[in-house]
């Protein structure tokens, strides 16, 4: 991700009923994309027909302070069903990999079905559950992969 790419994806993004659910406006999505660039978090995006149309987000130590942990991951909602999620998911895993890190975690909202076949369609297991993490009434999935590279 570069600097030029944070409004596209934040216009995108405004208009997902995931991100408008988390109360997330434009300004506060590009101010967080503006820190992890500073921070140098692994900021990964992906072009279709239009630049940025999905994104993959991770926190190189995020997790327990020593584990990657995948912050947030989408797909311009015009362009779903492209297998955009899967290659920056595949891309962000196999940079993990070229940096000695063999484990990914992150979290699913649990009324989100579809992210969460979509993980496990990808090798990610569920290994609990955190109640009103980021919303009351809302739970969070955690899920984990154990990263090998493919022979």
């Amino acid at each position: 991700m570069e600097p030029a790419d944070i409004p596209i994806v934040a216009a995108w993004m405004m208009t997902d009923s995931l991100w408008q659910r988390y109360q997330l406006s434009e300004e506060r999505i590009s101010a967080d994309f503006e820190a992890g660039l500073q921070r140098d978090d692994l900021l990964l995006v992906a072009d279709a027909e239009l630049p940025a149309r999905a994104f993959a987000w991770c926190l190189p130590g995020g997790m327990f302070g020593a584990f990657p942990y995948l912050k947030r991951i989408g797909v311009d909602p015009g362009c779903s069903g492209k297998g955009l999620g899967s290659l920056l998911l595949d891309r962000l895993e196999r940079e993990l990999l070229d940096r000695q890190r063999h484990d990914l975690f992150l979290l699913v909202s649990d009324f989100n079905l579809d992210a969460q076949r979509f993980y496990l369609r990808q090798g990610y297991q569920e290994i609990g559950r955190i109640p009103d993490l980021a919303l009351p009434g809302i739970a969070e999935v955690l899920f984990r992969k154990q990263l090998t590279r493919l022979s």
